[in-house]
């Protein structure tokens, strides 16, 4: 762990970060029988998204594979808010994944006693939510902290934000 040298309050050690950074839940299914590429195509609509939405979004996509993202993105959602207390109203879905799973191998009979193999493409797919409320709380620290530093004069509490440079004197900008 990084620890903080110079005392300035404003410079974060890396635990508080840490602390800070840690609103990812995921959930992983293993072996679902359907192809890598079908699944893929449902999971590029749903990514970024917010919860709610995604939710709505594939209850009405006609795909086969809406189903069983549908149960994940559900159970990683229930993971979020029993493990870590998380509100189902702020998860938004930031990483999405479908890997190649192992291919099932069957033999159909054919006629004359021959047999033709049947494969079946399997997949894992992995979802990871993360909780925007606090990310928002840690970008607005520190982007305080940023305008402290860069010269921005900070007056009050997340009112007022004001630059002193020749175009906020109005300098420049009063001239006929």
């Amino acid at each position: 762990m990084l620890r903080n040298i110079n005392k300035d309050p404003f410079i974060f050690t890396r635990e508080k970060e840490d602390i800070k950074l840690k609103t990812e839940v995921y959930a992983l299914s293993q072996s679902i029988s359907m192809s890598a590429h079908k699944a893929r195509r449902v999971l590029d609509q749903i990514l970024g998204r917010s919860y709610r939405e995604t939710l709505t979004i594939l209850e009405l996509m006609p795909y086969r594979a809406c189903y069983p993202i549908f149960k994940l993105i559900y159970s990683a959602a229930a993971n979020a808010k029993h493990n870590m207390g998380l509100n189902e109203e702020y998860l938004v879905i930031t990483k999405a994944t479908v890997n190649e799973g192992t291919t099932v191998k069957k033999l159909k009979p054919r006629a004359r006693g021959r047999s033709y193999a049947i494969k079946r493409p399997t997949c894992h797919i992995t979802i990871v939510l993360k909780d925007t409320a606090l990310y928002e709380k840690y970008v607005v620290e520190n982007s305080i902290r940023c305008l402290k530093k860069t010269g921005w004069i900070y007056k009050k509490k997340s009112t007022d934000i004001t630059c002193h440079n020749m175009y906020s004197s109005g300098g420049v900008w009063d001239k006929k």
